[in-house]
């Protein structure tokens, strides 16, 4: 009976490197898998999120500013379709356009009353 030969060569451990304990990319990765959520807030954080020290009609103004231009980059979408499609690109400049409408409304509220 023949056994089979070990043709591996010996493996040498390099035991020369130097442990990950303190090192940033370690800590990163332990605090990522093993830290538990601190807060609501941290849980709940947001790709996009409005500065909370602006004013309401700082915000309607920039919300007015966003749709103006939303409206525009649907109108010129609209007007290079046909058929069903431009349909609903220019349900779409609809809808802005009375969003930005209640917007402008509120602004000119503040500033009569």
């Amino acid at each position: 009976m023949t056994f089979p030969s070990n043709d591996l060569p010996d493996m040498h451990i390099d035991t020369s490197l130097t442990s990950p304990k303190g090192s940033a990319a370690a800590q990163r990765a332990l605090d990522y898998y093993l830290k538990p959520v601190v807060s609501e807030e941290v849980a709940e954080a947001r790709f996009f999120d409005v500065n909370r020290n602006i004013s309401c009609e700082e915000a309607l103004v920039h919300a007015s500013d966003l749709m103006r231009c939303a409206a525009a980059i649907a109108n010129e979408s609209a007007n290079n379709l046909h058929g069903a499609h431009r349909d609903l690109a220019f349900s779409a400049v609809h809808m802005i356009d009375m969003a930005k409408a209640m917007v402008d409304r509120c602004l000119e509220g503040d500033k009569n009353g």
